[in-house]
């Protein structure tokens, strides 16, 4: 039997993994927080308010058609979940393209390499995230308004 040298220790491969997955997602929200007061910070502004732009458009469609709230259907409906979030993805495909070529030029410039599970973060939470929530709301605004011009 051979000793084993006092330096050398034993480590646990699933608690390296454990802590490699800390560090990225640790490594992550810093820079992701980061963001906000960086370069290209008024895409904070712009992509959201692109997003909302076209979930009031996409509300307003689906209010004449006599669709119910996007969000809601998404959930209840399951055999149209799938096409009610390509048919969103298409509507804000410019906005999330536009925020990937944006990301990626940011995560260049002063990362000088890319981190592509920030830049899927970065482009959903700042593009896709607002459709999602607001085009619903904006249905049942538009549907509102709708109803009292014809009662008028």
């Amino acid at each position: 039997m051979i000793p084993e040298h006092p330096s050398v220790t034993e480590t646990n491969p699933l608690e390296d993994r454990e802590s490699d997955v800390d560090d990225l997602l640790a490594g992550m929200w810093s820079d992701l927080a980061a963001r906000v007061h960086g370069p290209f910070s008024f895409r904070f502004l712009m992509q959201p308010l692109m997003g909302l732009i076209y979930a009031a458009r996409d509300g307003i469609v689906d209010a004449r058609r006599g669709r119910p709230p996007y969000f809601w259907t998404i959930f209840t409906r399951p055999g149209e979940r799938w096409e009610l979030l390509l048919e969103g993805g298409k509507a804000v495909a410019r906005v999330i393209a536009l925020g990937v070529v944006m990301d990626l030029v940011y995560q260049l410039l002063v990362f000088r390499r890319l981190r592509p599970l920030e830049l899927v973060v970065i482009v959903l939470a700042l593009a896709f995230v607002p459709y999602l929530i607001f085009r619903g709301p904006m249905n049942r605004i538009a549907r509102a308004w709708m109803t009292r011009r014809l009662r008028a």
